[in-house]
């Protein structure tokens, strides 16, 4: 699935994915709407237009790989593959997240999900996996790649820096990062919590790439991704500055909304907004 769709058509599947995480989040009473809200474009532009992969085949050896290290997210994740229609990520039973039984756990789960490529939400260990995939694929002389979405509160992890010090020192240039960077974390804004820049400098000094695109401009990202694989000899990081809670009024830039649910009125006016 690649290149299918054209920039409208993009904007409208964002939209029913916004739709589909604020309904599951919801129904659930429970987990993280704001920072899957803000990763809606980035896994849209990498699921319809960016990445080599088959719903129909999802072991398909060739396929590229996607990561969700920041694992809370993961609404986002279930919303986009079901659209893209893979058998094991129904989008009938999506609003079945986080209950007993469902396959929609709220964290991603490979024993529910086979289609995943990691069980993640132990914060700080995607990347690491993701440069792991690199160097596999370097190693059996493949063309795929790897993508990984990191939380900007995530990134404050030392594991992370170790990762990307490794990353960039055996040149994994296969493998993307993606910094969700909308500044706000558990337990409040970053800034206040552990402050992280100046982010690109950082990022920089560990020997990557660094590209700050607009992450909620589909064409931005796009264009961003585009850079990405035209680098070689050292990995990319894209940090994409986002906004939590991105298309609901009441919850953009609200840290309440980083783990809390939406009440049933308020899932009514969103849905509303994002009609």
């Amino acid at each position: 699935m690649r290149k299918t769709k054209d920039l409208a058509q993009l904007q409208a599947i964002a939209r029913g994915v916004r739709r589909h995480i604020v309904e599951m989040t919801g129904a659930a009473k429970s987990g993280h709407p704001g920072g899957s809200l803000s990763a809606v474009e980035t896994l849209v532009t990498l699921y319809f237009d960016v990445m080599n992969h088959d719903p129909a085949n999802p072991r398909w050896a060739d396929r590229d790989r996607f990561i969700l290290s920041k694992g809370h997210a993961a609404p986002v994740l279930y919303a986009v593959m079901a659209e893209c229609g893979y058998a094991d990520t129904p989008v009938d039973q999506l609003n079945t997240l986080r209950k007993l039984g469902s396959v929609y756990q709220g964290h991603p789960d490979r024993r529910f999900i086979p289609s995943l490529e990691a069980s993640t939400g132990s914060l700080g260990q995607g990347l690491s996996v993701a440069i792991g995939m690199g160097l596999a694929a370097r190693l059996d002389g493949k063309a795929w790649r790897t993508y990984v979405v990191l939380g900007d509160g995530e990134i404050q992890e030392g594991q992370i820096w170790e990762a990307a010090m490794f990353g960039a020192f055996h040149k994994v240039d296969n493998v993307v990062a993606i910094v969700d960077y909308n500044r706000i974390q558990l337990d409040g804004f970053v800034k206040d919590i552990m402050e992280l820049e100046p982010l690109a400098d950082k990022w920089r000094a560990f020997g990557w790439q660094v590209v700050e695109p607009d992450g909620h401009d589909i064409a931005s990202l796009q264009k961003a991704f585009a850079e990405a694989a035209a680098t070689k000899g050292k990995p990319t990081v894209l940090i994409a500055h986002t906004i939590k809670g991105k298309g609901v009024s009441f919850m953009e830039n609200n840290p309440k909304f980083h783990g809390v649910a939406p009440t049933p009125a308020e899932v009514e006016q969103a849905l509303k907004e994002l009609a």
